[in-house]
């Protein structure tokens, strides 16, 4: 029996060869959409799994308050104090590591200078809490001394080739003489920090570095990722509600204006799982781009209505014809067939084009992984489709695929009755109903997806076209060493001697970077001296900062060495004057400011500017010199090239950087680079959707190609008797596309409204956004519209012009 039933569904597909490669095509595109897609996800959700407890590791994160009790900043890392004193306070504690970002440093061995990056400082419990595997060396010790290092596998290749790294000595930052004790693997792909080389942690007691008393007390310089490890089963939410009281216990009392408050009014801890990290955590000072569960929700909806669709094109083209196969049906019931096994023989047939559909997304998505890989910037490999969940779910898929879209076909036609079928009289309405319904649906998502193709690339343009408050073409960025400091003016001044250089300006933190620097801050207002109603973040800048960037200034002066004053003096941007209380830019120029604990008067104040991404609103900013006696040091050096000679101006750059630091390594970074790095996520996002949405649409085309093809032909006695009555061929063309066009017109109605509610949701994660255009909702109907047309148009068209004697000769 079984034989038979394969030999008639091969004889079936065969016979109707356009409607089967149109199931088989479309079912096929779907699938591989769908299991991209599915890589992708797993992909995003297996980061920081490979730890052995990772279910139980959960990382401590600091968020500050203000006055209000607003949320000013929302930090990834806490003080180094923190959590020695939280193991020390909680025995349910089981295990705590903390590793802090060393971000770049210039090393030495022997006569190989590089520029480090991705270094941590961390101990033996970092080893141990994310199983590191050691390849040489003791876990245990190797991290236990000061001045010690280990070395990532690839990083000891790069030092020191085939050679055995141990007990050899590695010179970070010019001074701090390091010995390889160990060497590691690189924590996978999918974690959320990839240290490249990891010093003692012991090491930060050097007072040059941080110092041992500081380490100790410190409540600030939130630097420091922090990991705990619980018991299992343990309610991490039970530990959490005890952080209030601790921090009350432990951390000074600080002080605002003349007023005590209570530390848990002022910052909290939070206990941040794990493996929720990479997808839910975007918080300040990230050691690495985290993803957005945001996106993995929207991509797995899109793969099923991309599955959708293509299951919709089986269920509307196998009832469709219907009629073809109705004899068939009558033929098999007056024999004996019971209906049970007429369900069967259809069923079977869906589940066998599923089947070969299976295979041929399987081939075509293992072929597809790496330009996916590329498009969306994440590594994604086969192994991702081969794992034991997936394979199995790989097979259970043609069944499961297979049973849903033909689960109707198969009802719907078991359910003809033969008396009727063999007379001739075959009512189809119902199944037509139903088609239509499922074209709608089709054409719903479709229409849905090109709107929202629209918006994001819409929002994407704005995001890199927006007016920023400052120009950053022709910026380079790079690393400001301290070395440099006392003969910065005459380095400054050999840089200008190449006319491509036209400035060069420092400061503590660039645009495009987050302001995670803040401190208290009062004015005078009236007769007295009130503290603010919020915090104010501050960056330190030199005289030459503001016109290296264009920033423009909208009252007072920018710094200048002819005012000695000005190492007290404060340039605050035009926020920071409404948040204060001050009636404009002018009236706050030489008024009263204290910062910092630091007294002084405004001498400028600058027009608003986006530091930051456009994901965040623009803050009150508050600039100051960075001098001896400074509130904060510069760290980074921007010069200003002209457009018209840049491989000159970089060359010059590396000469004169050479002649002043022979010991450090040269580079630098465009700053529009940067800034394009910020929206990423978005671009790709944007791709991804454009061509999910492509894909969407085409199947639903290709469904509407095979539904009308099989329509016309099933008026072909119709158009030949129309057209001996006079009709014209636009006349036939109309009729034949217009119930068609219907169902797309009340798609689009349906789609339009849904699409905005979950556009204007999307944009709502923006602080600077597109106003919702009008024009993309009738534009993306119309464009369904004239898709569909076209689709229809190019089969009607040959029918209407056919001669109507071949089609009625048999009449």
């Amino acid at each position: 029996m079984l034989r038979h039933y394969i030999t008639v569904t091969l004889r079936n597909l065969l016979k109707h060869k356009l409607i089967s490669a149109i199931n088989l095509f479309g079912l096929t595109m779907g699938l591989t959409c769908c299991l991209l897609i599915l890589a992708y996800i797993l992909h995003e959700t297996s980061y920081d799994r490979t730890p052995p407890t990772a279910s139980r590791i959960y990382r401590v994160t600091r968020n500050f308050y203000d006055p209000s009790g607003a949320t000013t900043l929302e930090l990834s890392a806490v003080a180094p104090v923190i959590g020695p004193l939280l193991q020390s306070d909680f025995p349910q504690i089981e295990k705590m590591a903390i590793i802090l970002s060393g971000g770049s440093m210039v090393t030495r061995y022997e006569d190989k200078i590089l520029t480090q990056d991705s270094l941590a400082f961390a101990d033996g419990s970092f080893l141990d809490l994310f199983g590191v595997r050691v390849l040489s060396g003791d876990a245990r010790t190797a991290l236990q001394e000061p001045r010690t290092i280990m070395l990532e596998q690839r990083t000891a290749r790069k030092y020191f080739g085939t050679a055995d790294p141990l007990n050899k000595e590695v010179k970070l930052d010019g001074n701090l003489l390091c010995k390889v004790t160990g060497v590691y693997q690189g924590l996978p792909e999918n974690s959320h920090l990839h240290p490249a080389m990891l010093i003692s942690y012991p090491t930060l007691k050097d007072p040059l570095l941080y110092g041992e008393e500081a380490m100790r007390t410190s409540w600030s310089s939130n630097s420091f990722h922090t990991y705990l490890q619980l018991p299992a089963g343990y309610d991490a939410a039970q530990l959490e509600a005890q952080f209030p009281a601790f921090l009350d216990r432990h951390m000074p009392q600080p002080k605002r204006a003349t007023d005590f408050v209570q530390p848990s009014k002022m910052t909290s801890l939070q206990l941040q799982r794990l493996t929720d990290v990479h997808l839910t955590s975007h918080r300040a000072d990230e050691l690495e781009a985290n993803g957005d569960i945001t996106r993995v929700y929207i991509f797995s909806i899109i793969a099923l209505f991309v599955l959708l669709i293509a299951c919709i094109n089986y269920m509307n083209l196998s009832t469709a014809r219907a009629a073809l196969r109705a004899k068939e049906v009558g033929v098999r019931k007056v024999i004996g067939a019971r209906r049970s096994e007429i369900i069967l023989q259809f069923l079977g047939e869906s589940v066998l084009i599923t089947v070969l559909a299976t295979v041929l997304a399987v081939g075509c998505a293992l072929l597809a992984l790496p330009w996916l890989s590329r498009l969306a910037g994440t590594a994604l490999h086969p192994e991702l489709l081969l794992r034991g969940p997936v394979l199995a779910a790989l097979l259970a898929l043609p069944l499961v695929v297979g049973v849903l879209s033909g689960l109707y076909p198969a009802l719907y036609m078991s359910s003809f009755q033969p008396q009727q079928i063999l007379k001739g009289f075959l009512k189809n309405s119902g199944g037509l109903t139903f088609r239509r319904a499922l074209v709608v649906v089709q054409f719903v998502v479709s229409i849905g997806l090109l709107v929202g193709t629209a918006i994001v690339m819409l929002q994407v343009r704005y995001l890199q076209q927006t007016p920023l408050g400052y120009n950053r073409e022709q910026l380079l960025t790079m690393t400001y060493p301290p070395a440099l400091t006392p003969q910065y003016e005459a380095f400054r001044q050999a840089l200008q001697q190449q006319p491509s250089v036209l400035n060069a300006g420092r400061s503590s933190r660039i645009p495009t970077g987050r302001l995670l620097d803040a401190s208290d801050a009062a004015a005078v207002i009236g007769d007295s001296l009130r503290p603010t109603a919020a915090s104010i973040k501050f960056v330190s800048i030199d005289d030459q900062f503001l016109p290296t960037y264009g920033i423009k200034l909208a009252a007072g002066r920018n710094f200048s060495p002819a005012f000695p004053t000005d190492t007290t003096g404060f340039i605050l941007n035009a926020s920071a004057v409404r948040m204060v209380g001050w009636s404009s830019p002018a009236a706050a120029v030489g008024q009263a400011f204290r910062y910092g604990g630091v007294m002084g008067r405004v001498v400028g104040v600058v027009e608003d500017f986006h530091f930051e991404s456009l994901h965040q609103p623009i803050v009150p900013l508050v600039m100051f010199l960075s001098t001896v006696t400074s509130r904060s040091s510069y760290n980074l050096l921007t010069v200003k090239i002209a457009g018209a000679n840049v491989p000159a101006a970089l060359s010059h750059l590396e000469s004169t950087w050479k002649q002043f630091l022979p010991e450090q390594p040269f580079g630098y970074t465009f700053l529009d680079e940067s800034y394009n790095r910020l929206y990423q996520a978005e671009q790709r996002q944007s791709t991804l959707f454009a061509l999910f949405a492509g894909i969407a649409i085409f199947i639903a085309c290709l469904g509407l190609f095979g539904l009308s093809a099989f329509a016309i032909t099933q008026r072909v006695k119709e158009i030949g008797i129309r057209k001996v009555l006079g009709a014209s061929t636009s006349a036939i063309v109309v009729l034949l596309s217009g119930d068609f066009l219907k169902l797309v017109g009340v798609a689009a109605l349906l789609a339009l409204p849904l699409s905005w509610y979950l556009m204007h949701r999307w944009l709502q994660d923006f602080a600077y956004r597109i106003a919702m255009p009008w024009w993309v909702f009738p534009l993306a109907g119309l464009a369904a519209v004239l898709i569909a047309l076209v689709t229809i148009v190019s089969q009607t068209v040959s029918v209407a012009r056919a001669n109507p004697v071949k089609s009625l000769r048999t009449e």
